[in-house]
């Protein structure tokens, strides 16, 4: 075992020291450390999971910030900034990235600006729209849920839960 485990890293090593490539048709293999990711990426018996990464920021959010916001105000629409810089106390970042495994199939983002404390720009893949090409917000509908009446108990249900030996467990 231990002669096979060198026969196959001592040549992997050499190759990735040597040249960080693998002979002819090294532009489809790329890197000696990218083969097995990619062919693990390939395998359909290997589970890859959705991910998502960031804030998720929408449009209807981004469409109720408006020029001269508090910070606390933008915070309560947006959320607390994944990123906060510390030499760019001004700005905010909001990243947002989703893919297959470490694989990124769409990536958002979204910065805020302020200036003493008021919100000054917005920059990123979404920006306010004007009120009239905004969508309708939908109004969340109260639903009434009647009350409960328990079934009235018998007398023979009364002693039975006198006992501890009814049938309805609470």
């Amino acid at each position: 075992m231990r002669k096979l485990l060198i026969s196959i890293i001592l040549p992997a090593t050499l190759i990735n020291t040597g040249c960080s490539t693998i002979g002819k048709g090294a532009e489809k293999l790329g890197s000696v450390t990218d083969i097995i990711p990619q062919a693990l990426d390939r395998a359909p018996f290997i589970y890859r999971p959705t991910i998502e990464q960031g804030n998720v920021v929408t449009q209807e959010q981004v469409n109720r910030l408006k020029p001269g916001m508090s910070r606390e105000q933008v915070r309560f629409v947006l959320g607390t900034p994944t990123l906060n810089d510390f030499f760019h106390a001004n700005r905010w970042d909001y990243p947002y990235t989703v893919g297959k495994g470490s694989h990124p199939t769409e990536i958002k983002h979204l910065a805020v600006f302020f200036d003493n404390g008021r919100l000054t720009r917005v920059v990123g893949d979404y920006r306010p729209q004007p009120q009239k090409d905004q969508a309708p917000v939908a109004k969340k509908g109260v639903v009434k849920v009647p009350d409960w009446n328990p079934e009235a108990k018998t007398l023979v249900g009364k002693a039975l839960q006198a006992v501890g030996l009814d049938e309805d467990e609470e």
